[in-house]
């Protein structure tokens, strides 16, 4: 039984099945008691799937699969919870029925700590309503600022070996969490007014790595190629990642000396939402557990691609199970003559000392919503 078995509402118990730590050969007593701790905004998504168009003013139209899940920060937490990081989230909920449920899903689901998260009297939960066509999306979302800042609830969190923050949230607790021993991971999303004021960047210096997309590392480092662009902010954090969708990942790691390109894992694309996330949490936990650059880009890579495969953003993150079940279906048709499966094993034999070597624990994958089973991306 992996992660993926459990397609309904309800998660079948298996009596075999157990959680996996993929950093308990690194542990010792002591280590703090999170691996990852994260903050942002969560967002109720609602999401609507098989549109054959965006409706006309006053038109009505019936979309072929609805779901639902946490969004926003939950896409990152719930990536590093699903591949067994002990993840910390401190986020704002409201005091409604949204916040109900996400909470519900994320701490006991998905079994992220949220001590140090606040719930707000008379305060309701940001909601994006997103509609997938035409391999597109466009999405409408409603949200107030939270009543209080969560720096205090930041600094009084448990601690944890990495934090994983948005550039542009910068903020003073992030040095003292680096003082206190945390590497900081950060990332930045796409910059609204074209400014792209590299006065950003300054951020870094309080943070061990920087993981942007193409288009974000060119126009912050003014280059015109993601591999200089890597090269670029090299220079300014220990660790550089720079993703490019479908044309795979550039990495330096200062620290070790490494240089590395991973080509992207080529698969039918779905549903976007959250696949950086999901390459981020891997970065992390390679990051964390030792290992060599070219195999945490190849991991990231797939992780990243097997999220895309699934609608439902954070709870399509993939699992443990699920990285073990592309293995065994891709050794399976390389023993059968397959030579692009021949050709992948080859460069992911890595994970073949990675793997768990017995049933995990599995989770819902892109099928929670607020009622009844998930029906996003189902045909009718």
């Amino acid at each position: 039984m992996t992660d993926h078995d459990h397609t309904h509402d309800e998660v079948s118990v298996c009596a075999e099945c157990s959680p996996w730590d993929p950093l308990e050969a690194q542990r010792s007593a002591g280590d703090p008691p999170l691996d990852v701790l994260t903050t942002g905004t969560i967002f109720f998504d609602l999401i609507f799937t098989g549109l054959p168009r965006l409706p006309l003013p006053g038109e009505e139209l019936y979309s072929a699969g609805m779901g639902s899940c946490p969004g926003g920060i939950a896409n990152l937490a719930t990536a590093t919870a699903r591949l067994g990081l002990r993840t910390g989230l401190v986020s704002g909920f409201g005091d409604d029925t949204y916040a109900d449920w996400m909470w519900d899903t994320l701490s006991g689901q998905e079994r992220i700590d949220l001590s140090a998260s606040r719930r707000f009297p008379n305060f309701h939960s940001a909601l994006t309503v997103s509609m997938a066509y035409a391999d597109d999306r466009s999405m409408v979302t409603h949200m107030h600022p939270l009543p209080e800042s969560l720096e205090p609830a930041l600094l009084a969190a448990p601690a944890a070996r990495a934090v994983a923050v948005d550039l542009k949230e910068g903020g003073s607790w992030w040095h003292t969490l680096k003082e206190r021993g945390s590497l900081v991971f950060a990332d930045v999303g796409f910059d609204d007014t074209g400014a792209w004021d590299q006065a950003v960047l300054r951020l870094l210096d309080d943070c061990h790595a920087f993981t942007p997309n193409a288009v974000e590392a060119m126009h912050y480092t003014r280059t015109d190629r993601p591999t200089d662009a890597v090269r670029r902010l090299a220079e300014r954090v220990p660790l550089a990642v720079v993703t490019d969708g479908v044309h795979g990942s550039f990495a330096i790691d200062q620290a070790t000396g490494e240089e590395a390109y991973c080509p992207a894992v080529a698969v039918d694309a779905i549903d976007p939402t959250g696949a950086g996330d999901v390459f981020a949490a891997s970065i992390i936990l390679g990051t964390l557990a030792g290992w060599p650059l070219e195999h945490r880009l190849r991991f990231a890579s797939l992780s990243s691609s097997l999220a895309v495969r699934q609608f439902g953003g954070s709870l399509a993150a993939p699992g443990w199970g699920d990285i073990t079940d592309w293995w065994r279906l891709t050794s399976a048709r390389a023993t059968g003559g397959d030579l692009k499966a021949a050709y992948l094993l080859r460069d992911y034999g890595f994970l073949a000392e990675l793997l768990p070597d017995h049933p995990v624990q599995g989770v819902r994958r892109a099928r929670g919503t607020f009622a009844l089973a998930s029906d996003a991306g189902a045909r009718h």
